[in-house]
């Protein structure tokens, strides 16, 4: 049986159309036991995205990105945000994305990108799905100092540190970003061994 046997949509009420898209559903659902329940659930659309964790093996380090989040100032976080390179896909395709969202944000331009998994973050109210991608860098890559975009209010401060110091950064509460830890754990069990 489909999930798409099990729901019977009612509603769809858009809520918010300003920077991203919310919207309510009601909908039925056949629950295990044959039941149907009405339920209601909101849904927030900021479209797919991307992440990449750029890594100097012969270094052992990895790039990373700080900067203000204001959800997550706005929870308390009283703090810059430490994560990787990451954006929104913009009609993209991930890979073509990810490229551009590095040289924008740390200032390197990647070879070599390879896609290690994609997930949802957050699926019991966003239906973004973000692809995970990791690099290896090198100096001759530098092509400019990286920060972002200006005009999209963008001030990021690009990081490097060794991958024993992000993994640590990790444990003690530093790094709190899903994404970034997901990549960092990734690269300690595939990479840096």
């Amino acid at each position: 049986m489909s999930i798409a046997d099990r729901i019977r949509i009612k509603t769809v009420t858009v809520l918010s159309d300003d920077h991203y898209l919310l919207k309510k559903t009601m909908f039925d659902w056949q629950r295990d036991d044959g039941q149907w329940a009405t339920l209601s659930r909101d849904t927030y659309d900021r479209g797919d995205g991307c992440t990449l964790l750029p890594y100097n093996m012969a270094a052992r380090t990895v790039l990373l990105t700080r900067q203000f989040r204001y959800p997550a100032y706005a929870v308390g976080y009283d703090d810059l945000l430490i994560e990787t390179p990451a954006g929104l896909l913009d009609d993209a395709s991930p890979e073509d994305r990810i490229r551009a969202e590095v040289e924008e944000e740390v200032g390197y331009r990647l070879t070599g990108v390879r896609k290690v998994f994609q997930a949802f973050m957050s699926p019991g109210a966003i239906t973004e799905i973000l692809h995970f991608f990791v690099a290896e860098y090198d100096a001759s890559m530098k092509v400019s100092d990286g920060g972002g975009l200006e005009e999209e209010g963008e001030e990021v401060q690009v990081l490097e540190r060794s991958i024993d110091e992000a993994l640590a950064m990790v444990a003690s509460g530093g790094i709190c970003d899903a994404k970034t830890i997901l990549l960092l754990q990734w690269a300690a069990l595939n990479l840096f061994r």
